[in-house]
C-alpha cells in the first residue's frame, strides 16, 4: 500500500489539515501505529493516545482539536465508517481457494454453478444446487437437496442438513451447525420423553453472515427464517422455527427458543435469552444480558431480566444498589417508631 493522502481524503469526503502528498503505506490502531501509517478516533476513550502515537496521519471528526504539528489530519463526519470504507477498499480479504480438490466428493448428481471451489474432504450429497462464485472450505458436509446461492462463502467444518437453502452472497464461519433437529419431545405416560420428527428446514436469505459455533435448528414443521442482511455472532443458538427480520443484530451466546418471532432492524446484545412463542417488534434493543419472557412491540431499548423499558430497568438498578442504605434507614425508622411507641404507652 503506497497511496497519497489526498487520495484517501478524497475518496472518503475528507478536508486535510498537513501534508496532502504525504505516502501512507498501512492502516493500524492508534495505539499501534508507526509512521506512515494511517489511523482514526471516535471514542472519547482513545484520545489518550494521541500524545503518543507514532501514526503519520490521523481521521478525526471534524471540528476536532489538531494540536501536533507532526501528524496530518483528515476531518470527517464519522471517522470509524470512513475508516473501515478504506479498509474494504484496501486491504478486503481474498480467499485464494480455486478449483475441486481430488479428496472433495460430489455426488454427480449436483448442480454446481461457474467458479464454484470446494476444499479438502468435502462432501456434497445428491441432488444439491450449488451457484456461481461459491467457495466451500474443507471438512464441510452439505447434505441431500441443499440450495446455496451465487457468491457464497463457507468456511471450513460447516455442517448443512438437508433441504436447508442458503441464499447469495451468504457467509457462514468454522463449525457452525445450518438444519440440525430442532430440541422437539413429548411426554408419554410413562415420563419417557418421545422425539418429535423435525421435518422442516432452515431457509437463509441474501446476505446473511453467520459466525462460527453458531446452531441454526431446522423447524419442526416448515422453517426457520432468517431473512436478508442479517448478522450473526459466534455462539449463539437459533432454534427451531424462529424468525430473525431484516437487517438484525444478533451478538455472541445469544439464545432464541422455539416459534420466536424478531422484527427488523433489531440489535439482541451479547447472552441476550428469548423464551419461547414469543413476538420482538421491530427496531427493538436488548442491552447485554437481559431475560426476555414476554412479547415486546414497541420500538426502543430495553434491559434487564425481565426485561424493561431502559429507563425503567436503570431506575430499578439504581434502588438496587441502594439497598444496604435503605435498610439502615428503614432500621433507624423502625427505632425510632418503637421509642416512641414506648413513650406513648407510659
Amino acid at each position: 500500500m503506497k497511496i497519497k493522502l489526498k487520495e484517501i481524503s478524497d475518496f472518503i469526503g475528507g478536508n486535510i489539515t498537513g501534508d496532502s502528498n504525504l505516502i501512507i503505506t498501512n492502516l493500524s490502531k492508534i495505539e499501534e501505529s508507526k509512521a506512515g501509517d494511517l489511523t482514526f478516533l471516535y471514542l472519547p476513550a482513545y484520545e489518550k493516545y494521541l500524545a503518543t502515537t507514532k501514526a503519520s496521519a490521523i481521521i478525526v471528526k471534524t471540528g476536532s482539536m489538531k494540536n501536533r504539528e507532526d501528524i496530518s489530519y483528515i476531518e470527517v463526519a464519522e471517522p470509524n465508517k470512513a475508516f473501515f470504507k478504506l479498509v474494504n477498499k484496501y486491504f478486503k480479504p481474498e480467499f485464494p481457494l480455486k478449483g475441486i480438490d481430488h479428496t472433495a466428493f460430489i455426488d454427480p448428481s449436483v448442480k454446481i454453478g461457474k467458479n464454484f471451489a470446494a476444499g479438502k474432504n468435502v462432501v456434497i450429497a445428491a441432488g444439491c444446487v450449488i451457484g456461481d462464485n461459491v467457495k466451500i472450505y474443507h471438512n464441510t458436509v452439505i447434505l441431500e437437496d441443499v440450495e446455496i446461492g451465487n457468491d457464497s462463502l463457507l468456511f471450513q467444518n460447516i455442517s448443512i442438513r438437508e433441504k436447508c437453502i442458503i441464499g447469495n452472497r451468504c457467509i457462514i464461519h468454522a463449525n457452525t451447525v445450518i438444519g440440525s433437529d430442532g430440541f422437539g419431545y413429548d411426554q408419554n405416560e410413562k415420563g419417557e420423553f418421545i422425539k418429535i420428527p423435525q421435518i422442516g428446514n432452515v431457509v437463509i436469505e441474501d446476505d446473511v453472515e453467520i459466525g462460527s459455533n453458531v446452531s441454526v435448528d431446522r423447524a419442526s414443521i416448515g422453517c426457520t427464517l432468517i431473512k436478508k442482511g442479517t448478522k450473526i455472532d459466534n455462539l449463539s443458538q437459533i432454534a427451531h422455527n424462529v424468525v430473525i427480520g431484516e437487517n438484525t443484530i444478533i451478538s455472541s451466546q445469544v439464545g432464541i427458543s422455539g416459534s420466536t418471532k424478531v422484527g427488523n432492524n433489531c440489535y439482541v446484545l451479547g447472552q441476550v435469552g428469548l423464551t419461547g412463542h414469543i413476538e420482538i417488534g421491530d427496531k427493538v434493543i436488548l442491552i447485554a444480558q437481559s431475560g426476555v419472557s414476554k412479547s415486546i412491540l414497541k420500538e426502543g431499548t430495553y434491559f434487564g431480566s425481565p426485561a424493561k423499558e431502559i429507563k425503567t430497568a436503570f431506575q430499578i438498578e439504581a434502588h438496587i444498589r441502594n439497598l444496604p442504605r435503605y435498610a439502615e434507614k428503614i432500621n433507624q425508622l423502625e427505632n425510632q417508631i418503637k421509642q416512641l411507641s414506648e413513650k406513648l404507652e407510659k
